[in-house]
């Protein structure tokens, strides 16, 4: 595509004047059939170039045996060719001067090696043509372009609108499509990228953003292969104001595994996906009615500063509801407030309390509604809104709708839920502008996606001396797996401390060293093969006897030697005990799909135990350290439980700032400090244990460092 510019790459693959079929069939009941009858179904305007050297017409129209002989350059070329011609179909395209060419053929990475084989030639074979798919089913754009063989297009009208669909799911699109129709939602564009050998989520979503008709888009992903086209989509939609939402599989790992067969790729633990989406500003969903439901909750009101929500309601049980489905989704119930109170005593309605705002059968009458809303939305104690309307919307829809015109782009988001099946309701209400959920659950959803979505994080400028620092550290270890001496070493380029004590190669220096540190120490094993001491039987505790400290030096060195004859152990650490308050984790990873991440969680032997952890994209600032403490229900024993002492939890905090500086140092792949011994408030925390692992690419012929973006 040498030569070519975005709003070109754009105009091929949403509105091309002219488009290729290559591979298309006569039989009526082949996937190759569709394209061209729905292009012709819909109304594209452009010029349509069937590709088949069996068969001289399709539908009366003109077959072409190759791409050459086509009289004019096809903008787009649409593949449906099997696997093993997919190559030579894209060289020609290549020479034919093809813009953008989408791939339906499937048996590429997502087939095991030898279809990643032949997916990895594709970019080789289209010479510049830019790619979307393999394994894609197509584009949809509203205003005529439906050049897909997604089965939903059989329908006889698309449902025009705003929100922009980027799906990884070829036939997710059709469900999208179909459900937003049922719900009078519209589209301006529907693209299923398939394996993205070339073109991927954020350079597609980047497109989008420049259509003038696209208010949102929304994205169904399997996998992110791309995180750094991702963050930069992410950040330009931030700024021109158009919110992105996802729903994302894989929160099981089932769910992960078979995410990762149907894609080839990578789909990532699945808290390493919220970080990674919550960093870049992208509003993630579990229900997937929430990702076309919620859009305009995020219109028009401003940033929100807390999670505090007011039910108002014409149905108690239906406002019962979305209360519980608030506190399943963490967030508060706004507090009672006596204008709303005054409004409703001034009305004759008595609410009843307790946070929940019943307006019962008066809840059709505008004067009233509107009166609450605007004190809700005046309200500092107050960050959203959920209606609730029950059977009034069912049987008088303009009642129940009318005190509600007017509040589209309202100070803060209002999310509305109908009980019944109100259809006439909710078709008004969308074509309102407002957010309109069919259950509870999508309502608190939407509302909690909302308030929690915070603008994508800054980029990061790179600290250049850490990391060469840290290289300097790795290259002098031998191996991938830092020793505990090494690991600590890293650990004070980062400036946290640990215990004083020194590794003994003999029972004599064990002995010296002890009584240099004057109190109970622990003994540990040092070796990069045995990196889990209290596991493997590496670690003794509480010695204070000059003679327990040789004899334990001795029984460690002979039990480990027994224990792992091939472990390479290189003495014994002799570390002075400690007491704390608590003990927490801190942990660094490299994942390969989503990036650097730090990790807090319960530390020492409870790590895994209670899988009490939180994570953010690395590094983080301070504030966002204090905020990953509040999410770790263990280190309230911490924040003076039951009249203790509280812990430096400020020390905690900027340790975590400093772990997430290795995201400067592309060669490790994963560190971690457990137990983090978190000391009484004003005295530091402890590095009682630090592990770290290099990267297993050579070190020294590592390319030159950049700005790290995610």
């Amino acid at each position: 595509m040498t030569g070519k510019t975005p709003a070109d790459l754009a105009r091929a693959l949403f509105a091309p004047r002219s488009v290729a079929l290559i591979g298309a069939s006569s039989n009526p009941a082949k996937n190759a059939a569709r394209p061209l009858r729905y292009l012709r179904k819909h109304g594209f305007k452009g010029r349509i170039f069937p590709i088949n050297p069996s068969v001289d017409k399709i539908d009366g129209m003109q077959c072409y045996a190759r791409l050459a002989d086509v009289p004019e350059v096809a903008e787009h070329a649409f593949v449906m060719v099997g696997a093993d011609r997919v190559a030579d179909a894209l060289q020609d395209c290549a020479r034919a001067g093809v813009t953008c060419a989408t791939i339906l053929s499937d048996g590429f990475s997502e087939a095991g090696s030898e279809g990643q084989a032949l997916q990895a030639g594709l970019a080789r074979a289209a010479s510049g043509v830019r790619l979307m798919g393999p394994n894609s089913i197509g584009v949809i754009d509203t205003d005529g372009f439906t050049c897909s063989a997604n089965a939903t297009l059989e329908m006889d009208a698309l449902p025009r609108g705003g929100y922009g669909v980027i799906s990884q799911s070829g036939s997710m699109i059709g469900a999208l499509l179909s459900q937003g129709a049922a719900r009078g939602i519209g589209f301006s564009s529907l693209v299923s990228v398939g394996n993205e050998a070339d073109l991927t989520v954020g350079e597609v979503g980047a497109l989008m953003l420049d259509d003038p008709r696209c208010t949102a888009v929304l994205l169904f992903l399997e996998a992110i292969r791309d995180r750094h086209a991702l963050a930069e989509f992410a950040r330009r939609a931030d700024a021109v104001g158009k919110p992105v939402l996802a729903y994302k599989l894989g929160r099981s790992k089932a769910g992960q595994e078979l995410a990762a067969t149907h894609t080839g790729a990578l789909a990532g633990d699945d808290a390493t996906a919220d970080a990674l989406l919550s960093h870049l500003g992208i509003a993630r969903v579990r229900i997937l009615e929430t990702l076309f439901e919620a859009p305009p909750l995020f219109f028009g009101s401003g940033p929100a500063t807390g999670q505090r929500v007011a039910v108002v309601t014409t149905t108690g049980g239906g406002g019962a509801m979305v209360v519980d489905a608030l506190a399943s989704n963490d967030l508060e119930m706004a507090p009672e407030l006596p204008e709303v109170q005054r409004i409703l005593a001034a009305h004759g309605v008595n609410s009843g309390g307790a946070g929940l705002i019943d307006l019962t059968l008066a809840g059709t009458r505008p004067d009233l509604v509107r009166g609450v809303l605007d004190a809700l939305i005046a309200s500092d104690e107050v960050d959203a809104i959920a209606m609730v309307i029950g059977s009034s919307s069912q049987f008088h829809p303009e009642l129940a709708v009318a005190p509600l015109r007017g509040f589209t782009a309202a100070a803060k988001p209002i999310g509305i839920y109908l009980v019944p099946a109100a259809e006439d309701s909710r078709r008004m209400l969308t074509e309102e502008g407002l957010a309109v959920f069919r259950t509870a659950e999508s309502c608190a959803e939407g509302l909690r996606a909302r308030l929690t979505r915070q603008s994508p994080k800054a980029e990061v400028s790179h600290d250049a001396d850490l990391a060469d620092a840290v290289h300097a550290a790795l290259d002098a270890a031998e191996g991938t797996t830092l020793d505990e001496i090494a690991s600590r070493g890293i650990c004070d380029l980062l400036g946290i401390n640990g215990p004083n004590g020194s590794c003994a190669t003999t029972s004599d220096e064990a002995r010296a060293i002890y009584q240099s540190l004057g109190g109970p120490v622990a003994l540990k094993i040092v070796s990069p093969d045995i990196p889990h001491k209290s596991d493997q039987g590496g670690l003794i505790l509480g010695l204070d006897d000059s003679e327990d400290v040789a004899d334990g030096f001795k029984q460690l060195m002979q039990s480990q030697a027994e224990a792992y004859p091939d472990a390479a152990l290189r003495g014994v650490l002799v570390q002075a005990m400690s007491q704390g308050i608590a003990e927490a984790l801190v942990g660094y990873r490299c994942d390969p799909s989503m990036g650097p991440m730090v990790v807090l969680g319960a530390g020492g032997v409870l790590a895994e135990l209670l899988e009490d952890t939180t994570m953010r994209v690395a590094p983080v600032d301070l504030q966002t350290a204090r905020d990953m403490l509040d999410e770790v229900q263990f280190l309230k024993v911490a924040r003076g439980f039951r009249g203790k002492a509280k812990g430096d939890l400020e020390a905690l905090a900027e340790a975590i700032v400093a772990v997430s500086r290795l995201a400067h140092c592309e060669h490790v792949a994963e560190a971690e400090i457990n137990p983090l011994l978190i000391a009484e408030e004003g005295q530091d925390v402890l590095a009682l244990d630090a592990l770290v692992v290099a990267q297993a690419n050579p070190r020294a012929q590592a390319a030159p460092l950049k700005k790290r973006v995610v």
